[in-house]
C-alpha cells in the first residue's frame, strides 16, 4: 500500500492565514467550502487533517495553488535556510523538517524571525560602516522595514485593489464628454468633489520637487519635467490621499511600524499602491496581461502608464480568483544600488544582499530601452534541486530628468519560474524544453559557486584560500568545507 496515501495533512495555520488574507470569517469560509464552522475551526487548530476533497474545494473556490499549502511555503523555507547559513548560527542544527514544521504550525513566528534577522543584519552592516568611519551606530533603515513589511504581505493588498477598482469605475462614470484617458476625469473629480486644483509649473520654480501639495491654496503643483505617465501617477496619488486618507492611516497604524519616519514612508508606499490600483484596476489589468502575453508595451498603451509602473503592477497580481504570473522585480542604478525588490512568489536572489553579477540585469545599461532576456538557474541547496527562471530586463529613465544631457538610467529586471514562461510574449520562439541556461548563485557572500570570475566577495562562511604560488580566475578563492 502507498504510504503517502495515509499521510495526513495538518495545515491549520496556513488555512487560517489564507482565510485572513481573504478577509473572511470562519462562518463565511465554511459556507463557501460546504462544511460546518466547527469543522473548519477544528482544522485551523490542527485537530482535524485537511481531506483531499477539501483541498480540491479550496482550489476551485479561491483559485489556490495547492502546492503553496502542501509544501510549507518554499519561498519562506529558502529564506530561513539562507539565514541559518550565517556564521552566527555555526554549530546550530536546524534540519529541514524542523523548518517545515515551523512554517506549517507557526507561520507568524517564522515571519517574526525573518524580520528580526533583517533588523539584525541591517544593524550589523551599519555598525561595520560606522566603525570604519569612526561614527556611532545608525538605526535600522525605514526603507528596509517598509520593504520587508510589504513583502511579508506577498506584495498584495486586496483592500487597496478593491478601493482602486471602485475609484476607477467612478472616474469612468464621471469622465467629461469627449475626454480621453485618466487625467481629465481625475482633475475634474479633484476640482468638483474636493475643491482641489492641479497646476504644472516650470522646473526652476519647483526646484527639486516633482510633486508638491499646497495645502493653503488647495493646489497640487507638478513639475514640467514629469512625462504624461508620471504626471498621471502624481494626480492618482493625490486623489488616493484625499479619497481614502483615513483608511490608509488605519492600515499604517495596524502595521505597528517602529517610528514616525517609518510610518510616513509606509503610508507613501501604500498610497503609491492605491494610485497604481486606480490607474491599473486589478481585473482589467490582469485580464489584459493574460490576453497580451504580459507584453509591457501593450499594457503601457492600454493603461497610459510607464514601463516601470506596469512592471511593478505585475508583481501584485495575487488575487486568489484571478492570479497572474508570480513575478519578481528588482531595480538597480548603474552603481549597483538596489532601490526596488519585490516578489509575488519565490525570489531567486538573496533577500539580504545584492543580485548575482552573472544575471544580465546590468547588461541592460549597454542597450538602453531594449529588452534582454535570460534563463537562469539557481543551485541545489540542502538536498533540494535548483530552480530555473525566465527573466527579462530593460532600462528606464529616472523620474524628473534635469535636462542637461544626463539620462540617470535605472535598470528594471522582471522574472518568473521557467514553468510560467510559455505564458509570456518575451519567451516566444525559445526552446523552453531545452533552454540555454546561465548558472547563478545568491549574493556573493552567500554563494559557494566556484570558480567564478564575477565574484565580488568571498562567502561569509568559507575561509579565503590565497597563496603566493597560484592565481585563480576568481578574485576571492575560498577553501572547500
Amino acid at each position: 500500500m502507498d504510504a503517502s496515501a495515509d499521510r495526513k495533512l495538518f495545515l491549520g495555520a496556513r488555512l487560517k492565514r489564507l482565510r485572513r488574507d481573504l478577509a473572511l470569517t470562519q462562518t463565511s469560509m465554511a459556507a463557501d467550502l460546504g462544511v460546518s464552522p466547527s469543522y473548519l475551526n477544528h482544522i485551523e487548530r490542527n485537530q482535524r487533517p485537511v481531506s483531499a476533497q477539501l483541498l480540491l474545494r479550496l482550489a476551485e473556490t479561491y483559485d489556490v495553488d495547492l502546492r503553496s499549502l502542501n509544501q510549507g511555503g518554499a519561498a519562506d523555507e529558502a529564506r530561513l535556510t539562507e539565514i541559518l547559513a550565517d556564521p552566527l548560527f555555526k554549530g546550530l542544527s536546524a534540519p529541514r523538517h524542523e523548518l517545515v514544521q515551523l512554517l506549517e504550525e507557526a507561520p507568524g513566528v517564522a515571519d517574526a524571525l525573518l524580520r528580526l534577522y533583517q533588523a539584525f543584519d541591517d544593524g550589523r552592516t551599519r555598525a561595520r560602516a560606522a566603525a570604519e568611519n569612526g561614527e556611532g551606530l545608525v538605526e535600522t533603515s525605514p526603507a528596509e522595514w517598509v520593504r520587508e513589511y510589504i513583502q511579508s504581505r506577498g506584495n498584495h493588498f486586496p483592500e487597496l485593489d478593491q478601493m482602486g477598482e471602485a475609484l476607477a469605475e467612478a472616474l469612468a462614470a464621471e469622465a467629461p464628454a469627449h475626454a480621453d484617458g485618466f487625467e481629465p476625469a481625475a482633475r475634474q473629480r479633484l476640482a468638483a468633489k474636493h475643491d482641489l486644483g492641479v497646476r504644472t509649473l516650470p522646473a526652476e520654480v519647483m526646484v527639486e520637487w516633482t510633486r508638491r501639495y499646497d495645502l493653503h491654496r488647495r493646489r497640487l503643483l507638478l513639475s514640467e519635467t514629469l512625462g504624461p505617465s508620471s504626471r498621471a501617477f502624481a494626480i492618482a496619488y493625490q486623489l488616493a490621499l484625499v479619497e481614502h486618507g483615513p483608511a490608509l492611516n488605519d492600515m499604517v497604524q495596524a502595521a505597528n511600524a517602529p517610528d514616525g519616519p517609518t510610518r510616513s514612508l509606509l503610508k507613501v508606499a501604500l498610497t503609491n499602491t492605491l494610485a497604481a490600483a486606480t490607474l491599473m484596476p486589478y481585473a482589467a489589468f490582469q485580464r489584459t496581461a493574460e490576453e497580451t502575453g504580459y507584453d509591457l508595451a501593450r499594457l503601457q498603451a492600454r493603461f497610459g502608464v510607464s514601463y516601470e509602473q506596469a512592471a511593478h503592477r505585475l508583481t501584485t497580481l495575487s488575487r486568489p480568483t484571478a492570479r497572474g504570473v508570480p513575478f519578481f522585480l528588482m531595480r538597480v542604478d548603474q552603481a549597483g544600488n538596489i532601490s526596488k525588490r519585490y516578489a509575488a512568489g519565490a525570489f531567486p536572489f538573496s533577500r539580504f544582499g545584492g543580485a548575482c553579477p552573472r544575471w544580465r540585469l546590468h547588461s541592460a545599461f549597454r542597450t538602453p530601452g531594449r529588452i534582454i532576456t535570460q534563463i537562469i538557474e539557481t543551485p541545489a541547496q540542502d538536498g533540494k534541486p535548483g530552480g530555473r527562471w525566465f527573466t527579462f530586463a530593460r532600462t528606464v529613465e529616472r523620474q524628473g530628468q534635469d535636462g542637461y544631457g544626463e539620462t540617470h538610467d535605472l535598470a528594471v529586471g522582471l522574472g518568473c519560474e521557467l514553468r510560467h514562461a510559455h505564458r509570456l510574449a518575451y519567451a516566444h520562439g525559445l526552446d523552453l524544453e531545452r533552454p540555454e541556461v546561465t548558472p547563478i548563485g545568491p549574493a556573493c557572500r552567500l554563494c559557494h559557486r566556484h570558480p567564478c570570475a564575477e565574484r565580488a566577495a568571498a562567502p561569509i562562511d568559507r575561509p579565503l584560500a590565497v597563496d603566493d604560488w597560484s592565481k585563480s580566475v576568481s578574485p576571492y578563492p575560498f577553501a572547500a568545507m
